[in-house]
């Protein structure tokens, strides 16, 4: 399957096979995919933790609405992201390039985030839904379907996660086999609504 055809083929599935189990050497290639999606500064922010047990996807379904494809999805991966990469040795972030280099975008990195909370929080949710695009695409290429949610409580997901002070919960990704055809595409906003040229209009 080509890009086009992946990107024109996803759409978000509700219901899953519960009993289909996706390879280990899936679940990789699907990660490594993921793991290819930009980020600023080459940070890398984002955090994928695979929920594998299945008590823990049933305490998650819980203080998930109580959605079924939580649990019966054969995969749930819970993206999160490091609010403080930015300051976590940054050179490394660039280890292979010439020691100038590397300590030349260090003092970038340093220098764009520092006493700016508010870039930093976007960062991460920026960083996570490339991240999360790239892995529902490749997921829809391998002929799997998927799901994006936030439908959840935020502090408790992180509490079950064990989740860092200076990390963020950004949504949930859940893939599997569907067990339903996605509903038709409705609602489609006209293309002169939302593709503006140079500016937009005068209010």
């Amino acid at each position: 399957m080509d890009t086009l055809e992946a990107i024109q083929t996803r759409r978000a599935i509700r219901a899953y096979d519960p009993d289909h189990a996706i390879s280990p050497a899936e679940l990789h290639d699907l990660l490594a995919a993921a793991r290819r999606a930009p980020s600023a500064f080459n940070i890398q922010h984002c955090r994928f933790v695979v929920v594998r047990d299945p008590a823990l996807r049933r305490e998650l379904r819980k203080v998930a609405w109580d959605q079924p494809d939580v649990t019966d999805a054969s995969v749930l991966i819970v993206i999160c992201a490091d609010r403080d990469a930015w300051k976590k040795d940054p050179a490394r972030y660039f280890n292979g390039a010439p020691d100038d280099v590397k300590q030349r975008m260090a003092e970038m990195i340093r220098g764009y985030y520092e006493g700016r909370e508010w870039v930093q929080q976007d960062e991460t949710m920026r960083s996570a839904g490339l991240a999360a695009q790239t892995l529902m695409l490749a997921a829809t290429a391998m002929g799997y379907q998927s799901c994006p949610m936030d439908g959840f409580d935020y502090d408790a997901v992180g509490r079950l996660i064990n989740l860092p002070a200076d990390h963020v919960v950004a949504m949930f990704v859940v893939i599997g086999k569907g067990t339903e055809q996605a509903a038709p595409r409705v609602g489609k906003l006209p293309d002169d609504e939302v593709i503006l040229t140079d500016r937009f209009p005068p209010s």
